[in-house]
């Protein structure tokens, strides 16, 4: 059977124009990328949770659904200071029901996605643009800091270099292409312009290039400094105050540089200054498919964009503080809730290592690092193809998306189910005193949590 307008749940672009077809059990898909077909395969792979696991005996073993939910529950609500981390590989209902257990937690609930970026855009404002609008209008296409080439391909086919669109009937001939970057990548290779700045010298490089707009020349220790010489500079300027409609696309390679989120922040000052010659947009390119979507959700439901600390009940907000390296640098957290994302993989050692010695539980779809060192483990439902829900596209529009098959589990039907199921579970302890015996042990990688939470055998699996 064929399904057609599905939505690939891999990178911040949230194609939906894919064609999967069923043959015999297994996925064929059309109109995706290599990484989206990985994530499609994904499905019906071998390696994928299929029943939820507890660590017993220092292994992951199979638990029964409403064993695990219970003990999920209380590590959460006996932990006095519990982290929940939110990936963006999930839908923003499912953010909105795990941000509304933080709140009732008074946990500390944030993403380890899209920090920089919401910090630069709140100091400077962003002037952005859809994605249909580059592909219809973008005759200056600005890579900075990301290779879309190989990390999110259909973004350049489908909106920003090759595509025909209304003022550009004639696709990449109607384009200039700029890529700032250190490394000589694809994306580099493919430009008409390849800037190549030294590392962590991008604030100098918007400085001077602000202060040429500005109509002066700036220091020629700059040239040293960024490793481009003023000429190049000079030259690029020109280029993007003479096109019709021009865009910067930041990545990564941006906001991480020294500077973080002051990269961004004159970024988009640079973009206000030069509205005063062309039109001129700039946009983030999120490396997964709803990065966007939990600083959306969480700035409706409560003013700020991520690092929600609910322990005096009510939300605050400081970066720094309440984000979660810090807090798990600080070790401030006693218990840890990681959900659709390999957390352990992207933060520094010693933060990992403290996240390895408290009480952790974790929801994927296939192992990873993370769930390595989880007591709890539950599986995952994969959005877009097996339950319904909606993303953020990576110029913060919200992408619809209905799955073309059912939930592979009888327990749960999309992850806003699990969290929703866990919510109860969480109520009913809270509600009513020792309603689950348990023993908490100082050290929790020194005993099972079998042991450590009285469960009846019945609830266990093996």
């Amino acid at each position: 059977m064929i399904y057609k307008n599905i939505v690939c749940p891999v990178c911040g672009a949230a194609c939906d124009d894919i064609q999967v077809e069923l043959k015999e059990g297994k996925i064929e898909a059309k109109n995706v990328c290599k990484m989206g077909i990985s994530r499609f395969n994904e499905i019906t792979s071998p390696r994928r949770f299929k029943q939820p696991l507890l660590k017993f005996g220092g292994k992951l073993r199979p638990v029964s659904w409403e064993g695990a939910l219970q003990i999920a529950a209380d590590i959460l609500t006996s932990a006095k200071r519990p982290l929940i981390s939110i990936g963006s590989e999930t839908s923003c209902e499912a953010h909105e029901v795990g941000l509304m257990i933080g709140e009732y937690l008074g946990a500390i609930v944030d993403t380890i996605d899209n920090g920089a970026t919401m910090m630069g855009t709140q100091e400077a404002g962003k002037i952005s643009t859809t994605e249909g609008q580059k592909k219809n209008r973008g005759d200056l296409i600005i890579y900075w800091g990301t290779n879309p080439l190989e990390s999110m391909p259909r973004q350049m086919s489908r909106y920003g270099v090759f595509p025909r669109g209304y003022w550009t009937k004639r696709g990449r001939f109607d384009r200039i292409i700029i890529t700032v970057d250190p490394r000589k990548t694809l994306t580099a290779k493919a430009s008409d312009l390849h800037v190549q700045l030294k590392p962590d010298s991008d604030y100098e490089l918007v400085s001077a290039l602000l202060t040429l707009l500005h109509g002066k020349t700036p220091h020629n220790s700059v040239e040293e400094i960024t490793g481009v010489p003023i000429s190049v500079m000079e030259e690029m300027l020109e280029m993007m105050k003479k096109c019709n409609f021009g865009t910067i696309s930041v990545g990564v390679g941006l906001s991480s540089s020294l500077g973080k989120y002051r990269n961004i922040e004159i970024a988009m000052n640079l973009v206000k200054e030069l509205n005063n010659y062309s039109k001129f947009t700039i946009g983030v390119i999120h490396s997964h498919c709803n990065a966007a979507g939990f600083s959306q959700v969480a700035s409706y439901m409560y003013g700020y964009p991520f690092g929600l600390d609910f322990s005096r009940g009510h939300p605050r907000y400081n970066p720094g503080e309440f984000t979660t390296i810090d807090i798990l640098r600080e070790k401030d957290v006693d218990a840890a809730f990681v959900m659709r994302a390999d957390l352990l993989s992207q933060i520094p050692p010693d933060c990992a290592a403290y996240l390895a010695e408290i009480p952790l539980i974790c929801l994927d779809i296939a192992p990873c690092p993370t769930t390595s060192i989880s007591d709890i483990v539950l599986p995952g439902v994969v959005d877009s193809m097996e339950c319904e829900g909606t993303f953020y596209r990576l110029d913060d529009l919200t992408i619809y998306f209905e799955p073309f098959l059912d939930s592979p589990f009888k327990f749960t039907q999309s992850n806003e189910d699990t969290l929703k199921q866990l919510f109860t579970k969480i109520k009913e302890i809270k509600n009513q005193v020792d309603i689950f015996p348990f023993t908490y042990g100082a050290d929790p990688k020194t005993q099972n949590c079998f042991s450590r939470y009285q469960i009846s055998s019945s609830q266990l699996s093996f």
